[in-house]
């Protein structure tokens, strides 16, 4: 499997990178574990998930899919094998998105007592934090650095004015500055990163993994109706795709499709594989017959014809 360089950092990673968010929600640990074998078997080696996930589930209280992952690894010895990816900052039951440094310095003990590693390779800001200066953010970074409990820093949902503040003041103090990005994005969600965005991190060597790279799985092609937003867990945020946008995505992702005799899902992931700037794009997977389609993707290269049909009707 081909690797690419993760911005300026030194991991490499395969062009895929397996999204965690359903372990402990939609896939129990042994399916996960199953998985898990699967996605690294075929060569694919980063696994992103977050110190939130599952906790919207009930009964659940956040860092299920990190204790799933850990386990995983423990059972399986193969920590120098993966490349791990995990997030702080969401509410974990103190009412607000956090990414204090007293707050970021316990909450990534507890990712590591989870995950059951000594060092997380890289940890994002999960969300903007407004009432926090980005200097307190970025020096607690620099105190997990130095005390070698992560090896680079990243941030999720920062737009272009807000990521290239933190770079600046990364910059102004000499602290270490957020090396990937995570934004959403997918052939109908494109907005957020096209463009000034996507711009800004080519210019300065930033890593970036796109999450919802399926649309909540609308460009898997199953939801055409409404009728069909009852087939899975995540039907209901689905809903605000079925519209004559939407359709014409899938008309354009059915032809791709049928050209290679692909998935739909494979085409609409090699599409954000081929993307400039674009390092990888996150999905996950509930079943063995999902996980093989993800694989495939890595594999299948769309013609300039293909793009072009696929970006003019995302225009």
């Amino acid at each position: 499997m081909q690797k690419r360089r993760l911005g300026r950092t030194d991991l490499s990673i395969a062009p895929l990178v397996l999204g965690g968010n359903v372990f402990g929600w939609t896939a129990d640990e042994k399916t996960s574990f199953d998985l898990l074998d699967r996605f690294v078997g075929a060569g694919l080696n980063a696994i992103d998930t977050a110190d939130s996930y599952s906790r919207w589930v009930s009964g659940n209280k956040g860092g299920e899919s990190e204790t799933i992952i850990g386990n995983w690894m423990r059972s399986r010895g193969n920590r120098d094998k993966v490349v791990i990816i995990t997030k702080v900052g969401s509410d974990m039951g103190q009412g607000k998105r956090d990414l204090s440094a007293g707050y970021i310095e316990k909450a990534v003990d507890a990712s590591l007592k989870r995950l059951q590693v000594d060092v997380i390779d890289l940890y994002l800001s999960h969300w903007p934090d407004p009432a926090t200066p980005y200097e307190e953010t970025l020096g607690a970074y620099q105190r997990l650095l130095e005390k070698g409990k992560i090896r680079y820093p990243g941030c999720s949902n920062l737009d272009a004015g807000q990521l290239r503040a933190a770079l600046d003041v990364a910059s102004l103090r000499s602290l270490p500055r957020y090396e990937v990005l995570q934004p959403e994005y997918n052939l109908y969600d494109r907005s957020s990163l096209d463009g000034p965005l996507l711009d800004l991190c080519k210019a300065e060597d930033i890593g970036v993994i796109t999450y919802s790279s399926l649309a909540k799985g609308f460009l898997s092609g199953k939801y055409r109706s409404k009728a069909d937003l009852g087939q899975s867990a995540r039907g209901e945020g689905v809903a605000g795709y079925l519209n004559e946008r939407g359709m014409r995505i899938l008309s354009a992702l059915d032809a791709v499709a049928e050209r290679h005799s692909a998935k739909q899902a494979e085409v609409a992931l090699a599409w954000i594989i081929a993307r400039p700037g674009v390092t990888a794009p996150i999905a996950s997977a509930t079943t063995p017959a999902q996980m093989d389609s993800l694989i495939r993707a890595t594999s299948l290269k769309l013609s300039a014809d293909d793009i072009g049909a696929l970006d003019r009707a995302s225009a």
